[in-house]
């Protein structure tokens, strides 16, 4: 019987997950990466000789990548070295205000009585407590299931479970549930912060994303050789099952005949015959027509006003002085409310932004400064408007004095002034992910319903599966990557149903055809 061929668009981790599990599986795999390296978001930049993490900067949610070696006959800790974190961030207000927050829950809960009293220790614990509840009731109903409808989520946790269902405060926006267990401003902006790790805004995102919190305390490990280690170990493993990877290479269309897909072609021209196909992209970019007219009723039509956040970003080597960094550090602006009016409302760069700063040369434990330059990357939230118009230089210099302003106002100085530095604007991000005004997490989480529209595995177009950061179960490195072994595991089940039929069925004319194999 003939090996069935699955084409994946895209080696970001939910196309490389999918990619390793389908060849491990025995199918044939091929793997098209319009870059010159696999990882998608999981990128480097070059920075006066020296590489540097330019997306994400942690992983989380162990048992995702534990998994996923698991299912090929592999352990995770004889591909990557992951160190765990025991600080997990610095947050300043001000250089007298500071807060550690831990991976041990009590440590937190003192530093937080220390830094603003008793009370909050307390509501930091009530608020832990309620993060976890969360998890725990969305954990296996909905992040490792696929796609599914409120009411369907109901009936997976049945009548014994609608009590726990209905604890997660789905109607309620983050920012009010913060306010029922926080009365210092500060905190309520330090853990509606969490709802930025999807691109959302606190003040839109359901309370449901308070189980961030919990993913955090549940352990925060630091990559060994960089978050693309990530990437090049399951693609390295895939390449060991017998995908093919093929970078460089760049898909034009998606080939459909009697309403299915049957291969993709290349920019090139030529075609590569495919009995599935795996789009790991941004939704967006489907329905754009950016993968050819016939595949655009693959998805819904994905709405400009509902892109989740983008950013700026500076990655430099320089000196730092004064504020004692970490490995992750965040400056709060003075009004977060406003930070996020200039974002959504006006779509405009923040007249005061809130920065992160990713020192990735810091001891994991200590936050131990290296000997010389480190490794910078400074981050601030921006509007996903790359494809309707480029910022000003006036826009980017404005919002890089204020940035630099916030850092100097809680200690923290560069030397020099102007070091080595590669910016990323929206503008920038848009031509790497094309669609979506780089907007970095596909749909904002907004609203109760954000969760239950977002794509599932299975496009409307026979044959044609999507993973990704836009999809189902949602963005972030964890999310997916379980993307990808969903739409693994539902290709399989196809596949299976397809062969069962034909082999039930009676022998019928096969048409003739030349194509590339």
């Amino acid at each position: 019987m003939r090996t069935e061929r699955v084409v994946v668009i895209g080696a970001g981790i939910g196309g490389l997950a999918a990619a390793l599990e389908l060849a491990h599986r025995g199918l044939d795999v091929v793997v098209l990466e319009r870059a010159a390296t696999p990882g998608g978001k999981l990128r480097q930049v070059t920075v006066a000789g020296r590489q540097l993490d330019a997306g994400p900067t942690v992983l989380t949610m162990r048992w995702v990548f534990e998994a996923l070696f698991d299912r090929c006959g592999e352990r995770l800790e004889r591909h990557l070295r992951l160190l765990p974190a025991d600080l997990l961030a610095r947050h300043a207000w001000s250089a007298d205000e500071r807060l550690d927050l831990h991976a041990d829950v009590g440590r937190s809960a003192d530093a937080i009585g220390h830094f603003a009293g008793a009370a909050e220790a307390r509501g930091y614990l009530d608020f832990c407590a309620r993060a976890r509840r969360t998890y725990d009731a969305l954990a296996d109903s909905y992040l490792r299931a696929g796609k599914t409808t409120p009411w369907g989520l109901a009936a997976r946790h049945g009548l014994r479970g609608l009590p726990a269902l209905m604890g997660i405060s789905p109607f309620t926006s983050l920012w009010r549930a913060l306010g029922d267990h926080f009365r210092d401003p500060r905190l309520q902006q330090l853990f509606g912060r969490y709802a930025t790790y999807c691109g959302a805004s606190p003040f839109l995102a359901p309370a449901t994303l308070m189980l961030v919190a919990h993913v955090e305390q549940d352990g925060v490990w630091l990559v060994d050789g960089g978050m693309q280690a990530v990437a090049r170990a399951v693609a390295t493993l895939a390449q060991q099952r017998g995908a093919r990877l093929r970078c460089r290479c760049e898909a034009r269309d998606i080939v459909l005949r009697a309403g299915r897909v049957v291969g993709v072609r290349l920019a090139d021209g030529e075609v590569v015959d495919a009995d599935a196909v795996v789009f790991n992209g941004d939704v967006a970019a489907l329905a754009a027509a950016l993968l050819g007219d016939a595949a655009t009723r693959a998805v819904p039509p994905q709405a400009r006003a509902q892109r989740s956040l983008s950013a700026l970003t500076w990655n430099l080597v320089a000196r730092t002085e004064g504020f004692p960094l970490l490995r992750h550090s965040v400056f709060f602006s003075g009004d977060y409310a406003a930070e996020f009016d200039d974002l959504v409302v006006r779509r405009r760069l923040p007249s005061a932004p809130t920065v992160y700063v990713c020192a990735q040369d810091r001891d994991a434990a200590t936050g131990a400064a290296p000997d010389g330059p480190e490794r910078l990357l400074c981050l601030v939230n921006a509007p996903p408007i790359g494809d309707a118009r480029r910022l000003s230089s006036e826009e980017i210099e404005a919002c890089e004095r204020q940035t630099f302003q916030t850092l100097a106002r809680c200690g923290l100085t560069l030397q020099p002034d102007r070091p080595d530095c590669t910016m990323t604007t929206p503008s920038d991000f848009e031509r790497l992910f094309p669609a979506t005004g780089g907007a970095l997490y596909g749909p904002a989480s907004h609203g109760w319903k954000a969760a239950f529209t977002r794509c599932g595995s299975r496009s409307r177009i026979p044959g044609l599966y999507l993973a990704g950061g836009s999809t189902h179960p949602g963005p972030g490195l964890p999310m997916a990557t379980l993307s990808g072994h969903l739409a693994a595991d539902c290709i399989a089940q196809d596949l299976a149903r397809a062969r069962t039929s034909i082999s039930t069925s009676p022998p019928a004319a096969m048409p003739g055809g030349m194509s590339t194999r």
